[in-house]
């Protein structure tokens, strides 16, 4: 067996990606038609590359946008920078930034790949993603609905090889190569126990192609250049964080909720005249949100339709396992049936101060005719 540093990665990418809430939705036929009136630079509609449209497909496309270019120090170097931004429907930009690779050994693919990380991740902070994102936010400003400012965001990282100096097939790479570095970004060894965990979602479809992904990095081996694995790593990013963000709206909606409801039920209750009023409005304000909430999040469940192809519809599902998005989605769901539950109490209270207020005026009435009738005899 050669030696692994004879390897070398003779084409390939590292691609760093933020992941950011910016609005409730984003028109995204008025965002490219702002962007061609203002930036003039190429916009498209995102479409799975080599995958037939049948087999999986966006249900609303995203628009991928290009943006102006960066440069930044790694290891010594001044690297340019290619720099994008996509945008989904249900209000989340992506920016991405990425690197082109060639002739690196894979210890110098592997280090470069932490050097990136170091500069961009989430313990670098959001110096340059926020210059990034500001320019992009006010020139789309006509396209958001409802834009709002989240301190949510999702980071991944992608580490990309078309080409090795030699050929090789996934069982071979996997042989050769240690991915652990690169996926843990840890320059200490791992447990055997940590190194299986973390090598546990491996997927091939051909001989000689192979993804492994972690909760925040993901290895790609794509002799044929495809991107459909690493657009459908995004979109379950996507789909993480807009969860999350409405699971956060929803932790601090509940807490509000039950203060407005004692607040009402303290003001007077059955004998206040205008408490019917005042759950019913309480209750279409709830049942307001539950509907915008249900929407969206089913938006975001649909983003993308994955129906025949298998191998694609694997990594897809993983990547959502990976990043627990259903348990992100069981808890707002269980949220919205707190408030559904709440607000139809509330209905059904506000009917029946209803009745009890109609109740003591037929009384009333009753009384006062016989008051009446016993003042004429």
């Amino acid at each position: 067996m050669k030696a692994p540093d004879s390897l070398r990665v003779e084409s390939g990418a590292l691609m760093a990606l933020r992941l950011f809430d910016i609005a409730y939705a984003i028109d995204l036929a008025k965002a490219e038609a702002v962007w061609a009136a203002q930036v003039r630079t190429s916009s498209s509609r995102s479409q799975l590359s080599m995958t037939p449209a049948k087999a999986v497909a966006f249900e609303v496309p995203p628009v991928l946008l290009s943006l102006e270019g960066i440069s930044l120090t790694l290891e010594g170097q001044v690297l340019p920078v290619v720099v994008s931004a996509r945008l989904y429907d249900f209000g989340v930009v992506s920016l991405m930034l990425r690197i082109a690779v060639t002739d690196l050994d894979w210890q110098e693919y592997s280090r470069l790949a932490n050097a990136l990380d170091d500069a961009v991740g989430p313990e670098a902070g959001n110096g340059l993603w926020q210059n990034l994102l500001e320019p992009l936010r006010q020139i789309l400003a006509p396209a958001l609905i409802r834009p709002g400012v989240s301190t949510m965001q999702e980071d991944y990282l992608l580490g990309i090889v078309h080409r090795w100096s030699e050929p090789l097939t996934a069982a071979e790479l996997q042989e050769r190569v240690d991915l652990v570095p690169l996926l843990s970004g840890e320059r200490r060894k791992l447990s055997e126990g940590a190194r299986r965990d973390l090598l546990r979602h491996r997927y091939s479809y051909y001989e000689d192609d192979l993804v492994v992904l972690t909760w925040d990095r993901a290895f790609i081996y794509e002799p044929r250049k495809e991107t459909d694995v690493a657009d459908v790593i995004e979109v379950a990013n996507a789909q993480l964080l807009e969860l999350r963000y409405y699971d956060g709206l929803l932790d601090d909606e509940l807490p509000r909720m039950y203060d407005l409801v004692e607040a009402e039920r303290s003001s007077g209750g059955i004998f206040n005249l205008l408490a019917p009023r005042r759950f019913a409005r309480l209750a279409r304000r709830l049942h307001t949100l539950v509907a915008e909430v249900t929407e969206i999040t089913e938006q975001v469940d649909n983003a993308l339709q994955v129906t025949e192809d298998v191998y694609l519809a694997r990594i897809y599902s993983a990547a959502l396992d990976q990043f627990r998005v259903a348990n992100v989605t069981a808890a707002v769901n269980r949220k919205l049936a707190i408030i559904r539950e709440t607000y139809t109490a509330l209905y059904d209270e506000a009917s029946g101060a209803r009745g009890a207020f109609m109740e003591a005026a037929i009384v009333l009435l009753i009384m006062l005719e016989l008051g009446l009738a016993l003042l004429r005899h």
